[in-house]
């Protein structure tokens, strides 16, 4: 029988919002077996669940929301949580938004390694869907389709960039190789007009793969040819870990941001003949 994870110990960071572009603190602590994770604004006096139906925005990033508290782009930090099974967690920040710290999930893995995890007595659950549940927009979907394990398949196609695919079946070992290290990115010509609506005013050469007109413009980040359909799978991870516990699925993405994927969860959970909550196997290839 597989059982719920937390940390075995706190463990802090410091570093630059993306979005806002301020120094901010996060904490990760264990948490009570069967709590979730909670992201707790110390600054506003609020707790947070990171669930599905708490995402209030899901432009550049997916924002979660109690009241008028926010947590902007936790994508990064729960796929990292997804990625090693952690199931309760408290995340505590001083700010809106966690550090970008190297624009990956890489990062925040160290994080959780130095911390390490540890056992509950609680048995860990799984949520099996059932049948294909797909929404789109334009030429863009995000489907869930039944399946044993959990697997990722996404395609993109960029200015610059091109078209990208990518997919694979997610284990801790293909998480960490695989997706973990893959990097934000975003374009160069789009800066100015993000830092006037107060966005990326974090994002920097050393922590964002920047495009220009021609190519890459710091190329010596870049880890993986295909670095941006990875990434973009490592966020479709961290928004699909929104669901509360994981999934065993395989997810198809054709163009798919942050909305879609909500409101695919949203879609997923909006008929209970879609899914059913079963015992987490332990041989299961699935993290998510």
């Amino acid at each position: 029988m597989a059982f719920r994870k937390t940390l075995a110990k706190p463990i802090g960071v410091s570093g630059t919002a993306l979005h806002a572009g301020v120094s901010v603190t996060m904490t990760l602590a264990p948490a009570a077996a069967d709590s979730g994770v909670i992201f707790r604004r110390a600054d506003c006096h609020v707790d947070i669940p990171a669930r599905f139906d708490l995402v209030t925005e899901t432009r550049l990033g997916t924002v979660i929301a109690s009241g008028d508290a926010k947590v902007a782009v936790i994508e990064h930090l729960m796929a990292a949580v997804a990625g090693v099974g952690i199931d309760d967690l408290l995340v505590t920040l001083d700010g809106p938004e966690p550090p970008i710290l190297d624009g990956d999930a890489l990062s925040y893995l160290t994080l959780l390694d130095q911390a390490g995890i540890k056992n509950s007595a609680v048995p860990r659950r799984a949520i099996q869907v059932l049948r294909s549940v797909r929404v789109t927009d334009g030429d863009a979907s995000a489907t869930l389709l039944p399946n044993p394990r959990t697997s990722y398949r996404l395609e993109i196609d960029f200015p610059v960039i091109g078209r990208q695919a990518f997919e694979l079946d997610v284990t801790p070992e293909t998480f960490r190789q695989a997706i973990a290290p893959a990097r934000t990115f975003g374009f160069l010509k789009e800066l100015e007009g993000l830092h006037a609506l107060g966005l990326a005013r974090g994002a920097s050469l050393q922590n964002t793969l920047a495009l220009n007109e021609t190519g890459l413009a710091n190329r010596e980040l870049q880890r993986f040819d295909d670095e941006y359909v990875r990434h973009k799978i490592l966020d479709a991870i961290g928004d699909m870990a929104l669901a509360g516990a994981p999934l065993l699925a395989r997810f198809e993405g054709v163009k798919s941001g942050h909305g879609l994927n909500n409101r695919l969860l949203r879609a997923l959970f909006a008929e209970p003949e879609n899914y059913k909550f079963v015992d987490f196997p332990d041989a299961a290839a699935a993290v998510l």
